[in-house]
């Protein structure tokens, strides 16, 4: 092993005796969950069609933003978070699961996305969108999404993996072309996904900030996941004289930058659109503001920037692990509500009408990730062990 490896015999490799029965349990939760969603998608199917949505969205961005902060690391040659590095290609990778997730969605696609059952000549403003809103293009873009996303946190995650052997440095240089080949791809493809799936929901609307929107909450909810599941391996014996607070800080700091991100794109495309007072843009927001979804817009404003926002000002709470976890379980939570409000306004016009499908997908979908990214864990170590820089990554000081 290299001279970079801190003395841990055996410690850089998970052991699964510190997941018990947890993993067996993910899967029964996972199959209980899916035998109730598929119950669900026959007896409900527009419900069970957004729900499913709703769900596989939100887990769909955590999964995209450790494939975003991996070609960040990559890109920028960053020091601090080679030793985070290896988590961060472990949630991107969870994107081929993603991938096989989201075939429900091809079965319910006209209940969701209604355009498709339009004939040509029956509604001019999805005349003038052809032939992009065409149902071969619809599902060769998607198609295409999901080749990338898998290609690129897979082929990364590979490279970093041989080089724990052959401590090669060659592994470094390739990753960092690589990422300068998909950082564009990335972009482009959570855009258009974003656009496809989430703006495609009512295809009257349009929003030229709506990528950049989604991106800001894929950002800063990965992260947040990251912060998760350090602590807990931290709690669990791993990472000793790895992972330090100077660590945690600059995570904190990122999830600030990141909140106060999030907070500009929304503002910035809520006022440039109240301004122009266009019906075609305005409805996305009318919608969202009456009856009840007024209460959860109103919620969604003060808890996903101003809480975390005050909260995170404070240089000591960075540093506190505890404190940081506890943010991020209420940032994904905020995360959630920004994604239920994105997507079921589209079915339930008049007001918020929960239902227990929307659990259920969450249940199931979350289940069957938490089960994967179990199994990645004990694939590989849980660090680069012979990444050039993690010397100077454990010595980090900010």
């Amino acid at each position: 092993m290299s001279g970079h490896e801190p003395s841990q015999p055996g410690s850089h490799t998970f052991d699964y005796k510190h997941v018990g029965g947890r993993f067996l349990g993910l899967v029964a939760l996972a199959l209980v969950a899916f035998g109730a969603v598929a119950f669900g998608a026959f007896t409900d199917t527009k419900q069970f069609a957004f729900s499913y949505l709703f769900a596989f969205t939100f887990f769909l961005t955590i999964c995209m933003g450790g494939l975003f902060w991996t070609l960040v690391h990559h890109a920028v040659d960053a020091e601090w978070s080679v030793v985070v590095r290896r988590q961060m290609e472990n949630i991107g990778s969870l994107l081929v699961v993603m991938g096989i997730l989201f075939i429900p969605l091809i079965f319910v696609a006209p209940k969701l996305w209604y355009w498709m059952t339009k004939l040509p000549g029956q509604d001019i403003l999805l005349d003038e969108k052809w032939p992009y809103l065409t149902k071969e293009f619809f599902w060769i873009r998607a198609a295409f999404y999901f080749v990338f996303f898998t290609v690129a946190s897979l082929w990364l995650r590979r490279n970093s993996i041989k080089q724990d052997t052959s401590g090669a440095a060659k592994y470094t240089l390739l990753n960092r072309k690589i990422t300068f080949g998909s950082l564009p791809l990335f972009a482009v493809c959570l855009t258009f996904a974003a656009i496809d799936w989430l703006m495609g929901l009512d295809y009257h609307w349009f929003s030229t900030m709506w990528g950049v929107y989604i991106f800001a909450g894929t950002a800063l909810s990965s992260l947040c996941v990251l912060v998760l599941i350090i602590t807990a391996l931290r709690n669990a014996g791993y990472f000793k004289n790895v992972i330090t607070i100077e660590h945690y800080h600059i995570m904190g700091k990122l999830m600030l930058a990141f909140t106060i991100f999030w907070a500009y794109i929304g503002f910035s495309q809520y006022m440039l659109i109240w301004y122009a007072n266009i019906p075609e843009e305005t409805i996305y927001f009318l919608r969202r503001n009456t009856e009840t979804w007024q209460i959860l817009s109103t919620a969604l404003v003060v808890g996903h920037f101003f809480v975390p926002f005050l909260l995170l000002l404070s240089n000591m709470g960075k540093k506190s692990p505890a404190f940081l976890c506890g943010m991020a379980l209420w940032i994904l939570a905020m995360h959630m509500l920004d994604i239920y409000v994105v997507v079921l306004p589209a079915l339930h016009k008049a007001g918020v009408q929960l239902s227990w499908l929307d659990f259920a997908c969450l249940v199931a979908i979350g289940c069957t990730l938490a089960a994967t990214f179990l199994k990645r864990l004990g694939d590989a170590p849980l660090w680069p062990l012979r990444d050039p820089r993690l010397k100077n990554s454990i010595a980090l000081k900010n």
